[in-house]
């Protein structure tokens, strides 16, 4: 059977640097917010100090931050990437941390060890053959600055921001043909910390670092984000006009389905999906939606908007619309409150279960398999902006180990994959404008969510533990085969 993936395709796999570079506190880089945190739903590690009168990282645990050894990638870069390669990677998504660049994050310089190392790994990629596909801010903003600036709560960020992103796109000119932006801001509602990065730094709120924050502050430090989103676009058309420059957001949440035909059901799935495509339509549209003025006047919230700000949102939005996908979710009104149905702040979702999908992911984490929710987001991305899709995280973490031959058998994770790169093909078909498929994470890396290693996504396994024990060994799955095959076949052995 012929193929739908075009010539070109970008098969490969996408990971990010505070999941498995370890070297933490090494050649100069700093602390980043997500070095003080046991995944990026847990609290920071992170207290008031009287003394000196300001937030600082507690190092005084009984558990282990894996994050500080990742799978040590920082020292392995060039057998892991071999590895990719081995797979045919024509891409390979990372993040630069951008505390490796700019420790504390205000610095006029750069730290050039940081510099050094990303030239090394970007080098290495383009000599295998691999596009680097580099995410400027994944869950990495200096510690620093949320600790004495509040992080994007804070308008000076755009100018730290600036320098950091003149920086990275005069460096690396010619060898990074594929920016993005900010990883799932998105996501920022629910953990405004690490994928937001703010924190509310008013003394009256010391005793708890990750308090909430005001809906007022949260739309605020946003609207800074999308301004620093369009001064990077902006960049990048002029330093490097032959890079392309991406958002990338969640969109799980936009495969939310209504639980029956009631209209509260039906009006609730909407405002989720809302919810979602906020910011997709500010970055690529340019503008703020209709939509978002009642939640903000029910809200109160008042945005300051400086001259100007607006016009460079409008005149700068990205090329393409990178995204995560890993499951769908039902709206139940039943389960929902009445803000819940008539607008965007929150949504009644998880506990419900859509009775037409009949498998999930292994226990402990049962997440709902839909691959047919990948090819409705895909569709849905298409006709709503009309740019190129990419699709940069999608995968299945699995609790497991070698056997007693030293193998990976993981059929689920075959099975999975396939299943979903079925659904991309026939998006494709559907006159989807596709530009790659990048798995998550084609070698084990620390979960982002839970901050342990039991969690595994590889086509690769890493043989470390939660206790932070093991070898750092690699050994390749099952897996691992079956998708270089894929790839070699530019998907034809989808059908096999």
């Amino acid at each position: 059977m012929a193929t739908a993936f075009p010539e070109g395709f970008l098969w490969g796999g996408a990971v990010a640097a505070n999941q498995l570079e370890g070297a933490y506190l090494e050649d100069g880089k700093q602390l980043n917010v997500t070095d003080v945190m046991t995944g990026i739903g847990n609290p920071p590690d992170i207290r008031w100090n009287d003394e000196t009168g300001k937030w600082e990282p507690s190092f005084e645990h009984d558990f282990v931050h894996l994050s500080e050894e990742g799978i040590d990638f920082y020292h392995r870069y060039e057998g892991d990437l071999e590895l990719m390669a081995g797979m045919g990677f024509k891409a390979f998504r990372t993040s630069i941390s951008w505390a490796r660049i700019f420790p504390h994050g205000d610095e006029d310089e750069p730290n050039e060890k940081g510099l050094e190392f990303y030239d090394r790994l970007f080098d290495k990629m383009l000599e295998l053959g691999m596009e680097p596909v580099i995410t400027i801010s994944h869950y990495e903003t200096p510690l620093g600055l949320l600790i004495d600036y509040g992080g994007w709560l804070n308008r000076k960020m755009i100018d730290f921001w600036m320098n950091y992103i003149n920086t990275i796109f005069k460096r690396y000119k010619g060898k990074v043909k594929y920016w993005m932006t900010f990883n799932e801001i998105n996501v920022g509602r629910m953990i405004p910390f690490a994928a937001g990065g703010m924190l509310d730094i008013h003394p009256t709120n010391k005793e708890v670092v990750n308090a909430d924050l005001t809906q007022q502050q949260i739309y605020q430090g946003w609207h800074h984000q999308f301004v620093a989103n369009a001064l990077a676009v902006k960049a990048c058309h002029e330093i490097d006009p032959d890079a392309k420059i991406g958002i990338m957001l969640s969109q799980s949440g936009i495969a939310c389905f209504p639980e029956t035909c009631n209209p509260d059901d039906v009006l609730g799935a909407q405002a989720m999906q809302r919810k979602q495509s906020f910011f997709s339509d500010v970055m690529l549209k340019g503008r703020y939606p209709g939509y978002v003025g009642r939640i903000w006047a029910e809200n109160n919230v008042e945005l300051d908007i400086q001259p100007g700000d607006m016009e460079l949102i409008a005149n700068y939005t990205n090329d393409y619309f990178a995204f995560s996908y890993y499951r769908s979710s039902v709206f139940s009104s039943k389960a929902a409150g009445a803000d819940d149905v008539k607008n965007a702040t929150s949504g009644a979702t998880g506990n419900v279960k859509n009775p037409y999908l009949t498998a999930c992911s292994p226990e402990p984490w049962c997440w709902p398999v839909d691959p047919k929710g990948l090819r409705y987001v895909c569709n849905y991305l298409q006709d709503r902006y009309d740019v190129p899709l990419f699709i940069v995280e999608n995968g299945i973490g699995l609790d497991e180990n070698l056997d007693e031959n030293g193998h990976i058998h993981d059929p689920f994770r075959v099975e999975y994959t396939r299943d979903h790169l079925l659904q991309v093909e026939e998006a494709i078909k559907d006159g989807c404008d596709i530009m790659g498929y990048l798995y998550w994470g084609p070698i084990d890396v620390v979960s982002a969510g839970t901050g342990e290693m039991r969690k595994r996504y590889g086509f690769v396994y890493v043989d470390r533990f939660n206790d932070g024990h093991g070898t750092l060994e690699r050994v390749k799955k099952d897996s691992y085969d079956w998708y270089k095959h894929v790839i070699e076949t530019n998907g034809e052995a989808l059908h096999e």
